[in-house]
């Protein structure tokens, strides 16, 4: 691991002196490249940093221990075991920034929230998860924007898919894919008993054409008159449309654009970034066959949390995380649980590299 650190540590040092040549501004690219590397390596190289003047320390520190004075020694003791601390700290840091990152990190995302089992009820809670993330988004700095919905007969979504954009979304969200589950009393219920109902929801890094080809001849695209809402113009219009890729078999239309073209580009949009998320899928299917479901699996059919209202708590099957600020949570405070996920990941990937 040290060589490695050494090598970077070496790589940061140069990349720090192309950035102070005269001439590096001349090349926008380059420059931007360059200081995006030395961004990325800054945190890590002052770790490394620290580690080196903390061992020199601890080096002094053990020789004080030979010291005929009792109260040196007792403070040379002391003062080992803060470093002691400090080192395995930084070491387990310095383990998890050398872990391999993944590649589709720092993309933008697409988020598909569909309601489950419990009828009206589910298509009210896929709304209320759809606020949760546009909430969460808000604070994060993202933007939203919807491709598609199609509204119930309370106001809830049967399905809403959105694109949220912004720096790290996909890191961010990876681990929000699955069934969520909701227990809680609906407002048509005169008996006050709970009742239990679900959404699910896939998160998929959003394609660009250098990740996924897509041929024209593998498709089969209809164009129809959009159904609801929508006003006159709307139901008059063909300009629905509905893609098919026939090699996977996978259908998306849009049909919430007056403009047919619209439609098609958004509809073009979600068909890549559902055929790179079933591919990506596959692979690591290939890559772990017999690996149970961990954090991050993105699974939709495994329940992975449960927002008990009467309680006021969310539970994270996961990772057995239970949470009681569950008005917070559905108000988009969900840094708690993006953190704990991605660390439970980190542990479980520092477990796997070490066996």
């Amino acid at each position: 691991m040290f060589a490695r650190l050494e090598s970077l540590e070496k790589k940061y040092l140069e990349i720090e002196e192309a950035l102070a040549a005269s001439d590096v501004l001349n090349n926008q690219d380059h420059y931007r490249k360059l200081t995006k590397a030395h961004a990325e390596l800054r945190e890590l190289v002052s770790l490394f940093r620290r580690h080196r003047e903390l061992e020199n320390e601890l080096t002094e520190m053990k020789q004080m221990l030979h010291d005929d004075d009792p109260e040196i020694k007792a403070i040379a003791q002391e003062e080992i075991r803060k470093v002691e601390e400090e080192l395995l700290w930084i070491e387990t840091a310095l383990k998890v920034a050398l872990l391999p990152t993944d590649p589709l990190d720092e993309k933008n995302t697409i988020l598909e929230i569909r309601a489950g089992t419990g009828g009206e009820e589910a298509a009210l809670f896929a709304a209320d998860i759809f606020r949760m993330y546009c909430r969460y988004a808000e604070l994060m700095g993202w933007k939203v924007e919807i491709l598609s919905f199609s509204p119930s007969e309370s106001g809830g979504f049967k399905e809403v898919i959105c694109l949220i954009s912004g720096d790290k979304v996909y890191s961010r969200l990876k681990f929000e894919a699955g069934t969520h589950r909701v227990q809680r009393v609906p407002a048509t219920e005169a008996q006050g008993r709970i009742h239990t109902s679900a959404a699910t929801v896939a998160v998929m890094p959003e394609a660009e054409e250098v990740d996924v080809e897509i041929r024209p001849d593998d498709l089969r695209i209809d164009i129809y008159r959009a159904s609801g809402a929508g006003g006159q113009h709307v139901n008059k219009t063909e300009s629905a449309v509905r893609i098919t890729h026939i090699p996977t078999g996978t259908v998306v239309t849009c049909q919430d654009e007056r403009s047919q073209h619209k439609n098609k580009a958004r509809a073009m949009k979600v068909l890549a970034s559902r055929i790179l998320a079933a591919e990506r899928e596959r692979q690591n299917s290939e890559l772990s066959a017999d690996r149970k479901a961990q954090v991050g699996s993105g699974d939709r059919s495994e329940r992975i949390r449960t927002y008990n209202f009467p309680q006021g708590r969310c539970t994270d099957h996961r990772i057995n995380l239970t949470l009681y600020s569950l008005e917070r949570i559905m108000e988009g405070e969900l840094t708690p649980l993006v953190e704990a996920l991605s660390t439970a990941a980190q542990t479980e990937a520092l477990g796997t590299q070490a066996g």
